[in-house]
């Protein structure tokens, strides 16, 4: 992993040994509500009745570090407004 990637994870309390990116398979996709994808765009399989987000952001490998920050720091406010938005169980 590169270092930086390692870093900011680690800032922010991620195990970085355990990130690594999914592959969106059929079968992932097919067991998921929600997909989100990262600039995919038409090359990821579409399984009707699931629910797409696509979040288009940096590629972080061998950005500076306070880029990879502003990576992350994008990808948590997304994620903490998924969330949100999301009902109550």
């Amino acid at each position: 992993m590169e270092p930086h990637i390692e870093q900011v994870l680690s800032e922010a309390g991620a195990d970085p040994t355990a990130a690594f990116p999914k592959p969106l398979t059929d079968e992932v996709v097919s067991g998921a509500d929600i997909v989100i994808t990262m600039g995919c765009g038409d090359a990821c399989p579409i399984v009707p009745g699931r629910r797409y987000l696509d979040w288009p952001v940096p590629d972080p490998d061998g950005a500076p570090i306070n880029v990879v920050r502003e990576i992350r720091d994008v990808i948590n406010a997304r994620i903490t407004e998924l969330l949100a938005s999301l009902p109550s169980t």
